[in-house]
């Protein structure tokens, strides 16, 4: 099974301010916006889905996520296949900016919801590292290689008024059976 990053993941997630090596390290799976799987809903969240390889470490990881101060952990609770997803609030301050993103608008997010994402990440490429624009900063910014690349993926013309990336879907964005 291929692992598609969803939007919410490549764009909500990162402004929860958890450092992206510490979800990588712990096994974070994918981030969705709802979970299809529960009766309970809860509204302004994100449901971060978890495949841990050290419980032990995984739970020291949580028990920190529950202590800030910003009361960021929601909920959490386990699946099938050792499965754990962990409930966070969505920050109020990017309401605009999640809805746009929702919208596909990404380019339209603000300055600020934008500089809370990294602009550069490190590239392990051909036993190298480098650092890169972060993809985030690539869709903001309608970069050039980020336009080029989908015209030859596509085999299109990619006029400059449309975003660079796909847009949002429902079904994508909702943990279901399927995806743990």
């Amino acid at each position: 099974m291929k692992l598609e990053r969803t939007i919410t993941t490549i764009f909500i997630v990162p402004t929860l301010g958890i450092d992206r090596e510490e979800l990588k390290n712990n096994g974070f799976v994918n981030g969705y916006i709802k979970d299809g799987q529960r009766d309970v809903q809860y509204n302004n969240a994100v449901y971060l889905l978890f495949l841990p390889k050290n419980l032990i470490k995984f739970k020291k990881f949580l028990d920190e996520l529950y202590e800030r101060s910003d009361s960021l952990v929601i909920d959490d609770y386990d699946y099938a296949k050792d499965h754990i997803v962990i409930v966070c609030n969505l920050n109020k301050k990017w309401k605009r900016d999640y809805d746009l993103v929702m919208k596909g608008e990404y380019s339209k997010t603000s300055f600020l919801f934008q500089e809370s994402i990294p602009k550069v990440v490190m590239i392990l490429k051909n036993g190298l590292h480098r650092d890169e624009m972060s993809l985030q900063h690539k869709i903001f910014r309608k970069s050039e290689d980020l336009r080029k690349y989908w015209e030859e993926e596509l085999n299109i013309s990619l006029p400059k008024n449309v975003e660079y990336w796909e847009g949002w879907t429902e079904e994508r964005e909702t943990l279901t059976e399927n995806k743990v």
